[in-house]
């Protein structure tokens, strides 16, 4: 409707590679089983880093160390209900996970290839959204930006 305020829900995601595998979740929603990278919401009060490193560790159980910025997203969701911000960082994490408590709702971290999850994403509804595969890809051709590049001001 004109006049109402654009209010797009602010996201941050992790793309961890190692070894060809990239740190994927399975979490529940909407009662359905899906895939996505370690992600969530901007919470208020944090950066945007902070975000990720959170998120990351919340979902995967894995401490997440931003290193880069592979992309920034944004997305419509099919119904046009929702429009998605998703700042997606690159990074590193220990080999093992800190602890095995994960967020409610996900079900386990896994370890996929890129062709593992696009075949995942190619069956209606199994993968979050298509920016999941839009980051690996990114990550795959070579795309790096610094962390400067996003910046909070105090």
């Amino acid at each position: 409707m004109a006049g109402d305020a654009f209010e797009p829900r602010v996201t941050v995601a992790a793309v961890v590679e190692r070894d060809g595998r990239f740190l994927m979740i399975e979490e529940t929603v909407r009662d359905r089983l899906c895939l996505n990278q370690p992600a969530g919401h901007w919470d208020a009060g944090e950066t945007l880093t902070e975000a990720a490193a959170r998120e990351t560790l919340e979902e995967s159980g894995y401490p997440f160390t931003p290193e880069g910025l592979v992309g920034v997203y944004t997305w419509d969701t099919p119904d046009g209900e929702r429009t998605f911000v998703r700042f997606c960082f690159h990074g590193t994490v220990p080999d093992t996970p800190a602890h095995e408590d994960l967020d409610d709702g996900i079900v386990r971290a896994l370890w996929l290839t890129r062709d593992e999850i696009a075949e995942q994403a190619a069956l209606p509804g199994r993968v979050r959204s298509p920016m999941v595969l839009a980051a690996v890809d990114a990550w795959l051709a070579g795309v790096r930006l610094p962390l400067a590049a996003v910046q909070h001001i105090a």
